[in-house]
């Protein structure tokens, strides 16, 4: 029995080897998958994940959120139209947004700042969580600072286009004709990038919880597109994927802001050009119960 004793301890020493390999390549694969997870979604921007929505940290747990609880409220003023002239309005009100395209080919010719003004106005009447409105639209028209966006966009679009994107995606927007380079940051006389505030600060300097924050941001530009369309400008909806924080120091922004989207903005080019695409019918995109 003693003569098998070194066989045993060979063979307890085989196991314990084997176990500790298989642990690691474990560990390995579960890395692995993360990496190929993270791959696989290459839309979700480290920049936009930073989202405080519901499950916010309290940095203070004892002590509460100091809170508007004195608001008046006044009787609200609605303007009621006959049903022909709703049904006008509202038909009306659809064969302007059907319009709306989503336009590549931008003029450099100079819009009123006025319209720019009221257009963010108009954006900034959306809802909000708890009314936060936790917003922040820069307008960007110095030429100097227009190229570099541009520089730190196509920087990000090339790597995006070339190894971040993958097959699949590249396949969906072939019918576009998109590519990493954007002219239309150059050209196009306003720039507007909009930014979620994550959270924002009480008067007493302590953090401001924003609800909804993405959710509240992403209704005010939709307002906004429909204002641009209104104001008979034109725009195409761009979401620089990993490029949020750069832009966002380059524009001096704080922290507690993360870029959502860059809107150019102006008049279409005598060339411009959009791909014919068809919109979904209503039965397609609406369900009565």
């Amino acid at each position: 029995m003693l003569a098998l004793t070194p066989v045993l301890v060979a063979v307890v020493c085989v196991l314990i080897v084997w176990i500790f390999k298989n642990a690691d390549g474990s560990i390995e694969r579960r890395k692995g998958e993360a990496r190929a997870r993270t791959e696989a979604r290459p839309w979700v921007d480290e920049d936009l994940k930073d989202s405080t929505d519901l499950h916010q940290e309290q940095e203070d747990a004892d002590e509460c959120q100091e809170a508007e609880e004195n608001v008046e409220h006044i009787p609200f003023s609605h303007t009621r139209y006959p049903e022909k002239e709703m049904l006008k309005r509202s038909q009306e009100f659809y064969e302007l947004l059907n319009k709306r395209r989503s336009v590549r080919f931008i003029s450099n010719e100079q819009v009123p700042m006025e319209v720019i003004d009221n257009v963010i106005k108009t954006a900034g009447t959306a809802p909000s969580g708890a009314h936060t409105e936790p917003w922040t639209f820069v307008v960007v028209k110095d030429p100097d600072t227009k190229q570099k966006i541009r520089e730190i966009i196509e920087e990000e679009e090339e790597i995006n286009y070339r190894k971040r994107m993958g097959q699949r995606w590249l396949t969906d927007l072939r019918k576009l004709r998109t590519n990493w380079i954007k002219e239309y940051l150059d050209t196009a006389p306003v720039l507007i990038l909009i930014f979620k505030q994550v959270h924002g600060f009480a008067a007493s300097g302590k953090r401001k919880v924003h609800y909804y924050n993405e959710i509240s941001v992403s209704i005010a530009c939709g307002v906004l597109l429909a204002a641009l369309q209104n104001a008979g400008l034109v725009t195409v909806t761009t979401t620089p994927l990993n490029c949020g924080p750069r832009l966002r120091v380059l524009l001096s922004r704080p922290a507690n802001e993360k870029l959502l989207m860059l809107l150019p903005v102006g008049y279409p080019s005598k060339e411009a050009t959009v791909p014919d695409l068809k919109r979904k019918p209503l039965d397609q995109i609406m369900v009565t119960v």
